[in-house]
């Protein structure tokens, strides 16, 4: 039965699995078909022969912070790699928080990767500054087998140096510069990629600045007739009717722009391509345009509505007309009652994001999006695995309801805004308790709140009930060091860690994180800090980097372009793991506390 001990040659034949008795081929067979990474890092430390095999069968690797190891020990760890994915400046870099001169630059990996990695095909870049000249070297030597160059939020470089990827990468078959910093100095680069590569799938340089010639991209579609993914740059679309009509297999299309509002007549003639599913950007687009998109919009599986001009009624019309959605992105005039229709209408929605819209009169009246909007999504919308909210209100009840019918979440987001001057129901520790409980599916979670609008009692429950989370960002949480500890002690699986804006001391933050086994990554701005950050160094281990800005006593009153504070003026913490040791890099305004 379950109770008895095995017989001694039975167990010794069960140890003997991972010392030598299962053949190499069988190992590496077995070992190909293990992608999740935690679960590959575990096999590795079984024995020294699994951790061989593990090292020369893993074609992908994803390094969350660029600084956490030497690039020649990666690759001297992982020779056969296929697919390698970096993250450079922390996340908080996107919405302004961190100087740009912050480092993460690409030269030291790109120098690396330009010689020992023979089956290299696939180059992710995320929030790193990456020049001309790093993108010649890696041409020189991986051109002619990269299939996939994806450069995703970085700068410093130009088009000339997509127009040498366009004439050497002819095997390449995905582009993806979103929403990246580009010098402009000519379009020539996609006429080159339409005349030298056939067999590209996907293309994307939404959200640049960069011009383009329509007949470059019909020549694209001729020449491609694989293309079935182009997000692009703003381009009016009465001006891409001839590249819709080539681009036969194109399933999802974003960056069209209706340029001549109120002007219907001006987009009759545009007709998209039969096998269109997702369709984004449409930026302008007004009640007078959706005529459009009216005739494929029960096809749509993706719809984003982030930049169009359409109302809260707009929005209830045309989701009422999209049952198979499977993705929404729109801004917080959906409002309420354009989440009912949702609730209502879209069953199938895996996806929901909904950004905070401008802050303008006109926006304002449409009343924003609070727990009524969010309950009925919740009801109507039991398959939902990921929700981003921008909220004007939330109460304990709505976030319940998500734990009670949002089964399949693992990723949740909510920032409660600041304009309304009371909210219905705070503190929301019931309501996050009830989330967390009932969603055990989730890995990915930020709350971001408003003062009071979590008690350490609160706190507590996140850590207590934080289950498989791995992502956490909080922000205006909690009412003492204590309520950070509780926190802390519960909270056994979370890898990377940010908060903001928090009532949390230095000396509480450094034992908070000696509570967390697991964190690899921490960020913090916005806490009672000192002038040296001395109390961080409570926290320091070996292979554990500490950087600390302090705060600019200066900043204190002056603000940005758009009336936010100055990077500079609250205290930053940035801890992570680290075999790489000091960085080389680290600019003036950030200070090393360890290692020393």
């Amino acid at each position: 039965m379950g109770g008895e001990v095995p017989e001694p040659r039975r167990l010794s034949r069960a140890l003997s699995f991972g010392c030598g008795a299962v053949p190499e081929e069988a190992l590496h067979l077995v070992f190909c078909y293990v992608d999740d990474p935690r679960d590959r890092e575990a096999a590795s430390l079984v024995c020294r022969r699994w951790h061989r095999i593990d090292a020369l069968s893993r074609k992908h690797v994803t390094v969350g912070f660029c600084y956490a190891v030497e690039p020649a020990r990666l690759l001297a760890r992982f020779p056969r790699l296929e697919s390698l994915a970096l993250k450079g400046r922390p996340r908080a870099a996107m919405y302004g928080l961190i100087p740009e001169d912050f480092g993460a630059y690409a030269a030291p990996w790109v120098a690396q990767l330009a010689a020992p990695l023979d089956c290299l095909k696939a180059l992710h870049l995320r929030r790193m500054t990456v020049t001309d000249q790093d993108i010649a070297m890696l041409v020189r030597a991986r051109g002619h087998m990269l299939q996939v160059l994806k450069l995703d939020k970085c700068s410093g470089f130009s088009t000339d140096a997509l127009r040498l990827v366009a004439r050497s990468c002819r095997s390449l078959r995905t582009l993806f510069l979103e929403e990246c910093t580009i010098a402009d100095e000519g379009s020539e680069w996609l006429h080159e990629l339409a005349v030298n590569n056939s067999v590209l799938v996907s293309l994307n340089f939404y959200m640049t600045e960069l011009k383009v010639e329509p007949a470059d991209l019909e020549l694209l579609a001729k020449n491609c007739k694989s293309l079935i993914s182009l997000k692009m740059s703003e381009c009016d679309l009465s001006d891409l009717i001839g590249f819709l009509q080539t681009s036969k297999a194109l399933q999802e299309f974003a960056g069209g722009a209706f340029f001549e509002v109120g002007e219907y007549t001006n987009y009759e003639k545009v007709k998209f391509p039969p096998r269109l599913c997702f369709l984004g950007g449409l930026t302008f687009m007004g009640k007078n345009e959706m005529p459009v998109i009216f005739p494929y919009s029960a096809m749509l599986k993706k719809l984003d509505l982030q930049y169009t001009f359409l109302t809260t009624e707009d929005h209830c019309q045309l989701i009422a007309k999209c049952p198979n959605l499977l993705v929404l992105e729109v801004r917080n005039v959906i409002g309420d009652r354009g989440l009912e229709v949702v609730g209502d209408t879209c069953k199938k929605l895996r996806r929901l994001r909904i950004e905070r819209g401008d802050d303008d009169p006109g926006q304002e009246e449409q009343g924003g999006v609070s727990q009524i909007g969010l309950t009925a999504v919740a009801v109507g919308c039991r398959e939902l695995e990921y929700i981003a909210a921008y909220v004007s209100d939330i109460t304990n009840g709505a976030l319940e309801s998500i734990g009670t019918f949002c089964k399949n979440l693992y990723d949740f987001r909510l920032v409660l805004l600041d304009k309304q001057k009371k909210i219905t129901d705070l503190p929301l520790d019931n309501g996050v308790r009830a989330l967390l409980r009932n969603c055990t599916k989730l890995r990915r979670f930020a709350f971001y709140l408003r003062p009071g609008g979590l008690s350490d009692v609160g706190l507590g429950y996140i850590g207590l009930h934080s289950g498989n989370i791995q992502y956490m960002l909080l922000g205006n949480v909690g009412e003492s060091d204590s309520g950070l500890i509780q926190f802390a002690m519960g909270c056994t699986k979370l890898r990377k860690l940010e908060l903001r804006s928090c009532c949390f001391s230095e000396r509480a933050l450094a034992v908070a994180v000696l509570q967390m086994p697991s964190l690899r990554y921490i960020w913090v701005q916005g806490y009672r800090a000192s002038q040296t950050g001395q109390d961080l160094m409570l926290m320091a281990r070996p292979y554990w980097n500490i950087e600390f800005a302090p705060p600019c006593p200066e900043s204190a009153y002056r603000v940005m372009a758009d009336g936010q504070p100055c990077v500079d003026t609250y205290a930053q913490v940035l801890a992570y793991y680290s075999l790489a040791g000091r960085r080389p890099d680290c600019p003036q305004w950030l200070v090393t506390l360890h290692p020393a």
